[in-house]
Parts: C-alpha cells; sequence; structure tokens
C-alpha cells in the first residue's frame, strides 16, 4: 500500500507524521518527495547506499543544418528556445524535457544531451528503507526528480512518501498513484483554508484521503466542522504537548523518545487500511 503524506500549507506537521508513521510500522520504505527542501534525513542520518544523477534532456542545435525556419520555438510550450534573424537561443532552465522540438524539427538539426538537475539517495536505517531526492541549487523543476524517485517503489513493503507542502505540481506527482492520501492540518484560519485547497485536489485525483489534525486542543472547531460537512474521515488528532517540541527541536523521534504515541500510529495506518480494503 503507499500512503502519501501531504498539507495545504507548511508547518502543520506533515514531516513528522510520516516519520513518526513510518516508525511505528514493520517493512516500511519511506520516500521524501520534497526535494526542494528535504529533511527526513536529519532526523533519520540514514546510511546511504547509493546515489543516482537525476538528468532532463535539453535541446542542443546543428546550426549547419537548421534553416531558422523557428518551427522549435513555435512548437515549445515553455519557451526554451527562441529564434532571432540566424541565431536560437536556447534557455535550459526552462526546458521541461518534453522533446516537441527534436521531434518536430523539419531538418532534424536538434539533439538532446541530458542536463543534471539533481539526485536521488537510497539508503536505510534501522530496518527502514530510505529514498530522499535532492533538487540543485537554483534548478526550478522538482517535478522529474519526484517522478524518478516513485520508480523506486517497492510494492512488497508499506510505502509512505512525504510530499511537499502546498497543491502545486510537485505534491500532485507526489500523491498521484498513491492509495490513500492523509492531508495533515492545524486548527487555524491558514490551516483550514489550505486544507480546503489540498482536499480539492485529491479529490481531483480520486484518490481516497482522510484527515490528520496536529496540535487538536489548541484553536476551535472550524477544520472538525470542515471535516464532518465533506464527509472526510478525521483518523486521528496529535494534542500540544510540549514533550513532542522538545523532541523534535532536538532532531529526535517522537515515537522513540515518547513511546506511548506509537498506538496513535498504530490506530491510525489500521483506520487508513480498513478504508482502502473497503474501496478494494
Amino acid at each position: 500500500m503507499i500512503i502519501s503524506i501531504a498539507s495545504g500549507k507548511g508547518g502543520t506537521g506533515k514531516t513528522t507524521v510520516a516519520l513518526n508513521l513510518a516508525l511505528s510500522l514493520p517493512d516500511v520504505q519511506l520516500i521524501d518527495c520534497d526535494v526542494e527542501e528535504p529533511n527526513l534525513h536529519l532526523f533519520l542520518s540514514p546510511r546511504v547506499q547509493r546515489t543516482l544523477p537525476v538528468a532532463i534532456p535539453v535541446p542542443g542545435v546543428d546550426e549547419t543544418q537548421c534553416t531558422y525556419c523557428g518551427k522549435c520555438a513555435e512548437v515549445c510550450k515553455f519557451n526554451a528556445l527562441a529564434v532571432v534573424k540566424n541565431q536560437i537561443l536556447i534557455f535550459p532552465e526552462l526546458c521541461h524535457g518534453c522533446g516537441s522540438c527534436s521531434l518536430l524539427c523539419p531538418e532534424r538539426a536538434i539533439r538532446e544531451t541530458p542536463r543534471k538537475i539533481g539526485v536521488i539517495q537510497e539508503g536505510g536505517y534501522d530496518g527502514l528503507a530510505f529514498v530522499q531526492g535532492i533538487l540543485d541549487v537554483g534548478e526550478p523543476m522538482p517535478t522529474p526528480i519526484i517522478r524518478e524517485e516513485k520508480k523506486l517503489i517497492d510494492r512488497k513493503k508499506t510505502v509512505i512518501l512525504d510530499c511537499s507542502p502546498g497543491t502545486s505540481c510537485p505534491v500532485i506527482e507526489g500523491v498521484r498513484g498513491s492509495d490513500f492520501c492523509l492531508l495533515v492540518t492545524e486548527n487555524t484560519p491558514f490551516g483550514l483554508n489550505d486544507l480546503e485547497l489540498a482536499v480539492e485536489m485529491v479529490r481531483a485525483l480520486g484518490i481516497p484521503t482522510g484527515v490528520f489534525l496536529n496540535r487538536s486542543d489548541l484553536g476551535d472547531r472550524k477544520v472538525k466542522d470542515y471535516c464532518a460537512k465533506e464527509n472526510i474521515p478525521l483518523l486521528a488528532e496529535l494534542p500540544h504537548d510540549r514533550r513532542i517540541a522538545e523532541v523534535y527541536s532536538r532532531g529526535e523521534i517522537v515515537v522513540e523518545k515518547i513511546p506511548e504515541y506509537r498506538a496513535l500510529f498504530l490506530l491510525l495506518f489500521q483506520k487508513i487500511q480498513k478504508i482502502v480494503s473497503g474501496r478494494s
């Protein structure tokens, strides 16, 4: 089973939930899909066993064959090429590697070459299989790295994907194809607003979802009322516990330092299992 962990906004505790859920279960593969700012490794210090480069194909032009017809620039939806008089300008950072320019060039003057945009690291921590993607500094497109990460999914294990915050393309790529999406939120106006956006995203993808309410004893009942109104299961609530904040600030793991919380994450997983099995 593949469980994606997402949130409409940052700072809700999404990584805390993903990490502690993974370490409460046997035979798990944990994948950090927040490739712009991966942080699970700060808690796990995993043993990295291999590093894989990730590249996208970008165009290069043989100007001895090019007639400067402008067809390549015309078909590029991302403005990665421009034809100016007898010259072609290429903007590699804008290229999405779709291949349209080389495919449709009438003179076959375009050849694609790989351009590295980041890496994927595979390793482990105390029996936990771990994968993380790292986008190179200055690169604008995390989605290809997330796509390559997900090719390493081990379907024989319980897979937990820690996705980026928000509802943009990297989140959609991370959540897409999962069996269940757990949305982590908090009792604040921003938490509720961005939860509504995240629910719209998950419903558009057709993925069953439920809510994890962090710091549940703070704020008001608006998140709970919204879940009841929209018929979204509220699967778990984590109270505002100073001990959790202290453990987190030291870079330690909650279920290892405060073991009574392990039962909460085990029960959460059982509820997710029941929802997924009920749809199959």
